[in-house]
């Protein structure tokens, strides 16, 4: 125990130790201090005005500011984006900045540019008039002038027109045209130009507005129109109207105001018409110029402000986080002080006195900031200084559960058991390499890529580029193990063991095959590849070695459970959990583990499935050729009985090996009420025994306080002990672990189920559609089946069965391997700190 005393800590074992602390900060130097500790990011502050709105706060008015600020800063950004200019994402050397000089600045930029803003919709508004009104005067005027079409004649021909019959006044234009009425001179025209998602309705409306007494044409605009305000280019379609009276104008007037089709005046005579023309072109170019001058003149604006803004983004998101921090603390009026409290690794608090110290000079505040730690029972938070490395599996763990303050942290082991896990499942040295090409890419543009903004799964992506990169390698051993690559095997480690028995031997890969030298060097033979004993060879294996690899997960985690327990002074849970727990597991699946080296050693023919069965069902019958062993078998399982009941646990554990079976199986049975019993029973002796002395004082005991720690802020005060609530709740985890210990077991044989599907699903890709493919002599079925098994290989092997494998690792390391030690109820600590400031905050 001493020894295991003087070794030195793991970093990552245990979080670190946390103190309370309290700052008491003059007014003149508050916000040069909090913004010091932002920079030094290692202190997290606790609100201490729960009770205050946030429009009650003491400097709401300078978050106000701040907010106003980011939003002319959101519409600079806006604007510089659809101005297609790029924001500089370098500071560069620039002087420093007040807050109310950014202030002003920003105040003025935005006046400037809306102002911009304005006069380019104008001018782009008159453009597009103009524009329409030339499209207008273009093909309007085809309808107005005669012999352009026998259909335009017919219709311009009724200006000239009289008729005095009743009919006529009652009928429609079409109809008159169409039995050759003759129309009166009255007959007018509203050209203009609309929307062609609105045509439809709008000449229905036309119709409907009318009676039908109009003739309606229309034409497509050559030049689609943009919108001065949505940027959205418009498609627009040209109409002429032609009516009679005035009152159907007005009407026609007002239906197009309420669609927004643009009307013009279109001159009937073909050289007014021209000289229009000629006047709307010599305005649009004049409007052309204009607008370039004035999107040149924006885009120099929007290029200076692009130039600071990143540097005023980061000044404004700082200092709101500022005074968002210092609206946290308690304002002391009579003092003139500000109060607040907070969490930071006890480590860390030189650097931050440090830091307060530098504040109080640079403020040439006459009065210095208090710093001191305080007790609290409260649970500190949990806090784990972690590297580019091992983040990535911090947040793996984390995503189950923030570990308890100072205890015992997975992601130790899972940096090296979850690649593991996933490779035994993935074991493809094809694939492990593809992997591997794909960490190596993200990790050699790491640089370039951290300074990106990233969609969702990108971000994950690159955030586990060091866990796909060590998934890779180990998937690169593992099927170097299988001897698979892309379901192909291969010598690389020398010969095959086996070859064919004779010269008649047809198939040397199915049958006639015997073993002539020593076994393969490494990994699965080649020649097992394509045998009749192929499947059942390989089920077997992985099998066994998945019962393997996770017996010894869940006694790593058991034996995890007896240093947190040691760490926290806690001998009852050594004494009745972690003992009975691990004897409970290896004498049953921890015996199954020594049977399976055993018969991989010496080559047994034994059936552990009956040797496994029998042990419960029939613990005293004869285990035949299925003994593996000397001892193994009970010979005097009556008198082992007798011994069981009469001498204690020290001659129990000197019975002699023959009785190895009967013996691990009692022991199983005893470790149940082990678990169950002493515990809860303990506790209320102990309980008991603290009641009756607290005239005297309480009586401290580490067996009473399972889950304080040493040097935390746990709650030192107790609660009502109630017997039936702790005997249940050992009740229930007693079961828990006799039942878990089955299932956990059965759960790792999904490292055998996957291992078989990825193996045999590239064996389909690759037989089934590949060679077959290939065995035409027809180059366009070689090129479809190499471009189905790439895509196969690469949508369904390198991504779903990446993703299966890559789920079912998780669950193995939060379930299986977790619970048998990992509580996962703290909080993560949470500094105030710039680093971690986003565009949102």
């Amino acid at each position: 125990m001493e020894y295991i005393n003087n070794l030195p800590s793991m970093d990552l074992m245990r979080s670190e130790k946390m103190a309370f602390v309290q700052l008491i900060i003059p007014v003149e130097s508050a916000h040069r201090a909090i913004s010091y500790l932002g920079e030094l990011g290692l202190l997290q502050f606790r609100e201490l005005n729960v009770d205050k709105s946030p429009f009650q706060r003491t400097f709401v008015n300078q978050v106000k500011r701040c907010a106003e600020m980011s939003r002319k800063l959101r519409f600079f950004k806006d604007q510089i984006s659809k101005a297609g200019l790029a924001i500089s994402g370098h500071f560069g050397m620039q002087p420093d900045l007040e807050l109310e000089d950014l202030e002003a600045r920003l105040v003025e930029h935005e006046h400037e540019l809306i102002e911009m803003n304005l006069n380019s919709e104008k001018l782009h508004q008159t453009y597009n008039e103009l524009l329409e009104f030339k499209m207008v005067l273009q093909k309007a005027g085809a309808f107005l002038v005669p012999g352009k079409s026998s259909a335009v004649a017919e219709e311009t021909e009724l200006e000239n027109i009289h008729s005095s019959d009743d009919y006529a006044d009652t009928s429609s234009l079409l109809e008159q045209e169409l039995r050759g009425t003759p129309v009166q001179s009255g007959v007018r025209c509203i050209c203009g130009i609309i929307c062609k998602s609105k045509l439809l309705k709008f000449e229905r409306m036309l119709f409907r507005a009318t009676r039908g007494n109009l003739l309606f044409n229309q034409t497509p605009a050559d030049v689609h129109i943009t919108d001065p305000t949505s940027a959205e280019v418009v498609e627009k379609t040209i109409f002429v109207v032609f009516f009679s009276g005035e009152q159907a104008r007005m009407k026609i007037l007002k239906i197009c105001e309420a669609f927004g089709a643009n009307c013009y005046p279109v001159p009937e005579e073909i050289s007014k018409q021209r000289q229009i023309n000629k006047e709307v072109s010599s305005r649009l170019a004049d409007l052309e110029a204009t607008l370039d001058a004035g999107i040149r003149h924006r885009n120099k604006a929007l290029s200076d402000i692009s130039f600071h803004l990143s540097r005023w983004m980061n000044l404004v998101r700082r200092e709101k986080a500022v005074y968002d921090t210092m609206n946290m603390l308690n304002f002391d009026v009579t003092k003139k002080c500000l109060v607040g409290e907070g969490w930071c690794p006890l480590s860390a608090k030189s650097q931050i006195q440090e830091a307060l110290q530098r504040a109080t000079f640079h403020s040439n505040s006459q009065v210095g900031i208090i710093f001191h730690a305080m007790d609290i029972t409260e649970s500190p938070p949990t806090y784990f200084k972690t590297n580019q490395y091992t983040n990535a599996f911090q947040e793996i763990v984390d995503a189950y559960g923030v570990a308890r303050y100072q205890e015992a942290n997975p992601a130790v082991y899972t940096v090296v058991t979850f690649p593991f896990l996933f490779a035994v499942m993935f074991g493809d040295w094809g694939h492990g390499i593809c992997l591997l090409l794909l960490a190596l890419f993200l990790i050699a543009r790491e640089s370039k890529l951290s300074s990106q903004r990233l969609g969702s799964f990108m971000e994950m992506l690159f955030g586990g580029r060091y866990v796909i990169l060590l998934m890779s390698l180990f998937s690169i051993y593992c099927g170097l193990i299988y001897n698979e690559f892309f379901s192909v095997p291969f010598h690389i480690f020398g010969q095959s063991a086996y070859k064919c028995r004779d010269t008649t031997c047809s198939d040397s890969h199915t049958v006639g095959l015997v073993k002539f030298r020593d076994p393969y060097p490494f990994g699965v033979d080649p020649s097992w590849r394509g045998s009749r004993s192929e499947l059942p060879f390989l089920n077997s294996l992985k099998m066994k070695m998945s019962i393997l690899l996770g017996v010894a997960q869940m006694n790593l985690g058991i034996i995890l459970s007896y240093f947190n327990a040691w760490f926290f002074n806690n001998s009852l849970d050594i004494r009745y959990q972690f003992v009975p727990q691990i004897i409970f597991l290896n004498s049953l699946f921890g015996y199954l583990s020594l049977l399976i080296i055993i018969k991989w050693c010496t080559g047994s023919k034994a059936d552990l499935y009956h040797v496994m069965i029998y042990m419960f069902l029939s613990p005293f019958d004869d285990l035949g050729e299925n003994e593996l062993f000397w001892g193994q078998r009970p010979l005097q399982a009556i008198f082992l009985i007798h011994l069981l009941l009469l001498l204690n646990m020290y001659i129990f554990c000197h019975i002699d090996a023959c009785h190895l079976q009967i013996l691990l199986l009692l022991l199983a049975v005893i470790a149940v009420p082990w678990m169950l019993f002493p515990k809860p029973f303990i506790l209320k002796k102990l309980q008991t025994e603290r009641f009756q002395g607290r005239t005297y004082g309480i009586l401290h005991s580490s067996e009473m306080e399972p889950e304080g720690e040493p040097d935390s802020a746990r709650q030192h005060h107790h609660e009502d002990f109630n017997f039936s609530e702790i005997f249940v709740h050992q009740l229930i985890h007693s079961i828990e672990f006799v039942l878990g210990a089955v299932s956990n077991t059965a759960s790792y044989l999904r490292l055998w189920a996957l291992s078989l599907a990825h193996s045999e699903l590239s064996t389909v890709f690759y037989e089934k559609v590949l060679l077959l493919a290939w065995g035409y002599d027809n180059l366009i079925i070689r090129f479809i089946g190499l471009a189905v098994f790439t895509f196969a290989t690469a949508f369904i092997l390198l991504m779903m069965e990446t993703l299966s494998a890559f789920l079912h690792a998780l669950r193995l390391h939060w379930v299986e391997f977790q619970n048998k030690f990992y509580h996962g109820d703290g909080y993560k600590f949470k500094p105030f700190s710039f680093a971690i400031l986003t565009d949102d905050d």
